[in-house]
């Protein structure tokens, strides 16, 4: 078995750092459009299981929508999700586990597959501007510890090294890309990259409201 688990916030506590530009409804529905659009990616792979992981019924509904498997998320943390889905992925006797962020919007099935398909024990895909990881593979699923959050991507490379595990990095725009601040709201309506996040960004008109505050 392999696992690709996409962790996901409650939806009243996603993209606080969108706070100044967008009410907590709106921020939900750009949640829920990235999380759509990372699954038109992972639903593409052959012989993967997508994984879902959240507290939030509405992101469960998704994924059972959708056809991946909701995990309900028994702590409030990233790092408490993941492993408690690494545990049930190696009780499954799963042989790999990739973790890819939810707000990858420009993620394809492409980039996923070439990035799946990277050889070794720990695969990581950096960030934009390699602070952080945002696909973690690692065969087997607990072959290191998960350790997203401020400067992820150098956490997992020393981890992989102090357990003598070589590392992999793919460098692929589509999944360095993440959706944080509202500058990046911007990039993504210019990048010509079409999805439901840039039909939810088109709908709310966020471009020229962003435009006007600068």
């Amino acid at each position: 078995m392999r696992i690709v688990t996409v962790p996901v916030k409650s939806l009243s506590r996603t993209k606080s750092r969108l706070a100044s530009v967008l009410s907590p409804i709106e921020r939900g529905a750009l949640t829920l459009a990235m999380l759509e659009d990372v699954l038109d990616a992972t639903l593409q792979l052959a012989a993967w299981e997508t994984w879902i992981v959240s507290s939030d019924e509405v992101v469960l509904e998704v994924a059972v929508r959708r056809g991946a498997r909701p995990v309900r998320e028994p702590s409030p943390t990233l790092q408490g999700a993941i492993r408690h889905v690494d545990m049930e992925a190696t009780a499954r006797d799963a042989d790999a586990m990739a973790v890819v962020l939810a707000d990858t919007p420009m993620l394809t099935a492409d980039a996923l597959a070439v990035a799946l398909h990277t050889m070794g024990p720990v695969v990581l895909a950096p960030s934009a501007d390699r602070s952080g990881t945002n696909l973690l593979l690692r065969r087997p699923p607990r072959a290191i510890r998960p350790l997203f959050g401020s400067d992820s991507f150098t956490k997992h490379r020393s981890e992989a090294a102090s357990k003598q595990l070589p590392v992999a990095i793919v460098e692929a725009p589509q999944i360095a890309f993440d959706l944080d601040v509202p500058d990046d709201i911007l990039t993504l309506m210019s990048s010509g990259v079409h999805g439901r996040t840039l039909d939810v960004c088109t709908e709310l008109e966020l471009e020229d409201r962003l435009r006007v505050r600068t």
